[in-house]
């Protein structure tokens, strides 16, 4: 059923290949700049391009909890970072060394999936009271989640439901009620059982690595081009691209969507980047999604059901609306789910919190006590190079396009969509730097 769940989730979502062709068939640019432009960066080694801030790329244990690596994200305000593997010290292969990458997306992953197991148990008081074995609790958690990875099953154990009774959380015995009533009486007492007691007190980023991932682990080696790097985080999906010096087994750089537009906007005073900057969005297609492909979240909606809209949809933010006529009224995005696991005194009762309470409880530990930030947002004759150094200097993902007196969205810029502005794939690009590599990762 997870199965059949998850690709019906991936049902929704373009194919590499449809956004790529949509994106060049929209341009208004001459194919000859388009051309010299992937040229160029296809002469472009990866090592020269500027290594992460302190020159020493963040990594997480694979040991690491949970909690601990949503401290390492946050405190270092980085999406994400590989994970190595403590048992492999002496290992001379990246394969053995790196398990993979671990984002905030995988973190929402699992955290929904075991807010559903967790008040699943809690209807049913505990999984002997009912006659309900541990196993089929997890099935009932994944059916009603959709969960994504075998610890959907296995996620739940006897001890976990023990925990949660034994604790005081209070609920109707029986299983006729559905997880989101259920969850909803958890409040502040689901942290006690997702960061205080077992099993999920002891889970660490090496139990959900690979089971709640959006993307596969794909690193490059420095003497890669700048235009593989381009094509892995615009056209195929990637937000990051490990780099790895040839025959040394460390990742020597980390090069995120957020780098790549910031290294662009630093391009600012040579002849090639000023033309294309000058140019308005619309010559490039943009915005790619249009009014009635954008997903948003209602200021009244349920954050979780915001969180849980990124995950069905494999995306990084929503603009908040109000009204039937989408006045933008606020942004979320999956790196706030760290407030709720950094700081969860905040959100009482947070399964019944709203999208727009969450924001003004966020806003509260700001300078500007209480006042929700605005989205950041360009009009439809935008320049792109406007659009570069807004990107780059509020280091956001996305820029909302409004038009009209209500400031209604009719579309998104993304990290992705500006990258993609910048070339195009020539053939046999992969077939010819890759090979197995990037079959390897579009098989998964």
């Amino acid at each position: 059923m997870a199965q059949t769940q998850e690709a019906k989730a991936s049902s929704k979502i373009p194919s590499c290949d449809d956004y790529f062709a949509a994106i060049q068939s929209r341009k208004k640019l001459p194919y000859s700049l388009q051309e010299t432009l992937t040229a160029a960066f296809a002469r472009i080694p990866v090592s020269s391009f500027p290594d992460v801030p302190g020159g020493k790329v963040i990594e997480i244990l694979a040991d690491a909890s949970i909690s601990d690596a949503v401290k390492v994200l946050s405190e270092n305000n980085i999406m994400s970072a590989p994970v190595r593997n403590p048992d492999t010290k002496s290992s001379m292969d990246w394969r053995e060394r790196y398990l993979g990458i671990i984002d905030y997306s995988a973190i929402i992953l699992w955290v929904l999936e075991n807010a559903e197991l967790a008040a699943l148990a809690l209807s049913a008081g505990s999984a002997t009271a009912v006659g309900v074995g541990t196993g089929a609790v997890g099935a009932i958690g994944a059916l009603a989640l959709g969960a994504t990875g075998p610890s959907a099953v296995a996620g739940l154990t006897a001890a976990a439901v023990g925990a949660a009774v034994a604790g005081g959380m209070a609920a109707d015995k029986g299983m006729g009620k559905d997880a989101p009533t259920a969850a909803d009486r958890l409040g502040e007492d689901f942290y006690q059982v997702i960061l205080q007691e077992e099993p999920f007190k002891s889970t660490t980023v090496r139990s959900i690595i690979k089971s709640f991932r959006w993307a596969p682990f794909l690193p490059i080696s420095t003497d890669s081009s700048m235009l593989s790097v381009l094509l892995l985080l615009s056209k195929y999906r990637l937000r990051n691209v490990p780099v790895i010096e040839t025959g040394k087994p460390f990742i020597k750089n980390f090069i995120t969507q957020s780098a790549v537009v910031q290294g662009l906007e630093q391009c600012k005073g040579r002849d090639w980047f000023d033309c294309i900057s000058a140019r308005p969005i619309s010559d490039f297609g943009l915005p790619f999604m249009s009014y009635n492909e954008v997903i948003s979240i209602t200021s009244n909606d349920l954050i979780l059901e915001a969180f849980k809209r990124m995950r069905d949809n494999q995306i990084g933010g929503l603009p908040v609306i109000e009204g039937l006529s989408r006045k933008i009224v606020g942004s979320v995005s999956i790196r706030d789910i760290r407030h709720l696991l950094l700081k969860p005194e905040l959100f009482s009762n947070f399964r019944q919190l709203t999208v727009m309470d969450f924001l003004k409880t966020i806003a509260s530990t700001t300078e500007e006590s209480g006042k929700v930030v605005h989205p950041i947002t360009c009009n439809p004759n935008a320049l792109l190079g406007s659009i570069i150094e807004t990107l780059a200097s509020k280091s956001v993902h996305r820029i909302y396009v409004v038009d009209g007196e209500e400031n209604e969205v009719v579309g998104i810029i993304t990290l992705r969509d500006v990258i993609s502005c910048f070339i195009f794939e020539p053939p046999n690009q992969f077939d010819e730097n890759f090979e197995f590599a990037i079959k390897e990762m579009l098989n998964q």
